[in-house]
């Protein structure tokens, strides 16, 4: 690899949605789990440039400079390498898998041609199967390689000869103007038959077929406003990170990327979480994707059914895109971490953290759904109110907050605000399905949180509201206050509080979620400003009709984004890219953001 760790921001994504792939703008494919999101790493060079695998294909020629686009309103990714020599190009994809049923077989498809000159491209496929941990054996003939590990198998076939490096393959092809090769990469079970070899005429009617898929899909949205290419990109990445066989949506396509390089916050995001799923249904319902929306609300049914009868907490915080509720943490000793950064953590401990704001979220996203979903039957009623029944009593504790934090329990006061949402939205859907429910002890549990925010959740030497009841620290989470009607977006107290937080969390239109000296979480280091409190920024800018601060600020954001117009978790101090890697949660606040801003506009010149 000619880099050890690229920048975070230099790579795009493909994927066939079940599972995705990172690649670098030097051609290199440093991320891959399969056969699911959260599945072992097969390539991941981004967490350990030594021991995680990886996936080359590049000119030769040290001085190529690169270029990286999506060809467009797709997701298919075109690397661009020019040279003294010529111009070459890698195209990269995944053929998505159509028929929605979970499969052991996925494909990465990359093609090679060159348009001016010539060009000689390297191949370096170096798998390292269940995060480096399991090794593997090489067949090589004819046909391809075969690598052959624990409870997987992989072929590699190529247009071009390979040859044999350990146990690993390396390969050249030397390609004029107007030639092309390619290297296709497939993941199995164990036994599984090797795919036909490609030929030139298969794998470009295949990729003319995934341009198409994206193409069709695309136009079913109905986003008719200011940013149709930042809106459809965010939309096309959150459709990567839909698990089809389920509807789940992994908060990320990666695990242990940094939110400080060298620090220790590298968590695990390969996982659904309710608060994400749930607040992406309206983004979804905003462009009119309503297939995606529809998927998540049965598979969010689904586990207020599991829980029903638990005895237990309703809902996880998080689960596996199977619903499967068992996400245990591990740490990855083996594995440096990105530039350093370790721990390198598989699995996520904070879902068995008490994260009361879930159950606004996931209530809010059943009502925003109701007018796809339909009348509520009843098993799937039942389990609504009896988890509504069940917060009533619960909603007045501590819990570890939005942030996941590791510093112990503390009332925080987003938790309560959804919690008022859930009741609230609770009692909509009642009257609206008819359907029978202890309504006066909703109304009052969502009367009581309303009164104790109000009170516990306001102070008064900041004239805002505050992270948690009894502390003056502002926290960014509360941008969405307005936008779940908690208080009108231009009540007084509101505007308040959004000039506190331009005062203390705002920096050059960036937003922190907190300040983590003022407020500990129980982890060492600092992080950047996160993108997602940006966007909410610029919903909450728009709807208390500061225009053009919300305008600016949204346009700003923009610059942030990487080459291919993708976001990480968060900014950090130079402009660089943190965390994991591309984030949903980001992109599906870009989508309210801008949609939220686009009517604001409209009705600021009377359309």
């Amino acid at each position: 690899m000619n880099d050890r760790y690229p920048p975070i921001a230099e790579h795009g994504l493909v994927g066939d949605l079940q599972t995705a792939a990172l690649v670098s703008s030097r051609g290199v494919i440093d991320w891959f789990a399969a056969p699911r999101f959260d599945s072992p790493s097969i390539f991941a060079a981004l967490l350990d440039s030594e021991r995680g695998g990886y996936f080359e294909l590049a000119p030769e020629h040290p001085d190529s400079t690169c270029k990286q686009l999506y060809y467009p309103d797709t997701a298919v990714l075109v690397t661009r390498f020019m040279s003294p020599d010529g111009v070459g190009e890698v195209i990269d994809y995944m053929p998505p898998d159509l028929t929605g049923v979970a499969t052991d077989r996925h494909t990465l498809v990359r093609v090679v041609r060159v348009v001016r000159g010539t060009v000689r491209f390297a191949l370096a496929c170096r798998p390292r199967f269940d995060y480096g941990r399991a090794g593997h054996e090489l067949d090589l003939g004819p046909g391809g390689a075969l690598f052959r590990a624990p409870g997987i198998s992989a072929h590699l076939q190529s247009t071009f000869p390979l040859e044999r490096d350990g146990r690993d393959v390396l390969g050249t092809v030397t390609l004029k103007a107007g030639e092309v090769g390619s290297a296709v990469f497939t993941v199995c079970d164990p036994g599984g038959e090797a795919p036909p070899p490609p030929t030139l005429d298969t794998v470009t009617a295949r990729s003319w077929e995934v341009v198409s898929f994206w193409r069709t899909w695309l136009r079913s949205s109905r986003y008719r406003g200011r940013w149709p290419e930042r809106v459809h990109r965010a939309a096309i990445t959150l459709k990567l990170l839909i698990y089809a066989p389920t509807g789940a949506m992994v908060a990320a396509a990666t695990m242990g990327l940094p939110e400080q390089v060298g620090g220790e916050r590298n968590w695990d995001y390969r996982y659904t979480w309710v608060r994400d799923g749930s607040l992406a249904v309206r983004a979804l319902l905003d462009l009119g994707f309503v297939e995606e929306a529809t998927a998540f609300l049965h598979w969010l049914v689904e586990r207020l059914h599991e829980r029903e009868s638990s005895g237990g907490e309703a809902l996880q915080t998080m689960y596996r895109v199977d619903g499967d509720p068992d996400l245990p943490e591990e740490t990855l000793e083996h594995f440096e971490g990105y530039r350093g950064s370790y721990p390198v953590r598989a699995g996520n401990g904070a879902a068995e953290q008490l994260q009361l704001d879930i159950y606004g979220e996931a209530v809010y996203a059943l009502s925003q759904g109701q007018g796809i979903v339909g009348q509520a039957t009843y098993a799937g009623w039942k389990a609504l109110a009896a988890t509504l029944d069940w917060l009533a009593d619960a909603w007045d504790r501590p819990d570890e907050g939005i942030w996941e934090t590791r510093g112990g329990r503390k009332d925080f006061t987003y938790s309560r605000v959804m919690c008022w949402v859930a009741f609230d939205h609770g009692l909509r859907l009642a009257d609206s399905f008819r359907r029978p429910a202890d309504v006066d002890r909703w109304r009052r549990a969502r009367d009581a949180v309303f009164e104790q925010v109000m009170e516990r959740g306001w102070s008064e030497s900041e004239q805002a509201f505050v992270q948690q009841y009894g502390d003056d620290v502002l926290d960014a989470s509360l941008l969405l206050m307005p936008r779940v009607e908690f208080i009108a977006p231009r009540d007084p107290t509101w505007l308040s509080t959004l000039d506190a937080m331009d005062r203390v969390l705002v920096s050059d239109s960036l937003v922190y979620r907190y300040d983590p000296a003022a407020s500990p979480d129980g982890l060492r280091g600092s992080e950047g400003t996160f993108s997602l409190c940006t966007f909410l920024y610029v919903d909450a800018l728009a709807r208390a009709g500061r225009l053009s601060q919300a305008r600016y600020a949204f346009e700003k954001m923009q610059t942030y984004a990487n080459h291919v117009g993708l976001f990480s978790e968060e900014i950090g101090p130079s402009g660089e890219q943190l965390g994991n890697f591309p984030q949903a949660f980001t992109h599906l606040a870009l989508i309210m953001a801008a949609t939220t801003l686009d009517e604001a506009l409209d009705r600021e010149e009377g359309r």
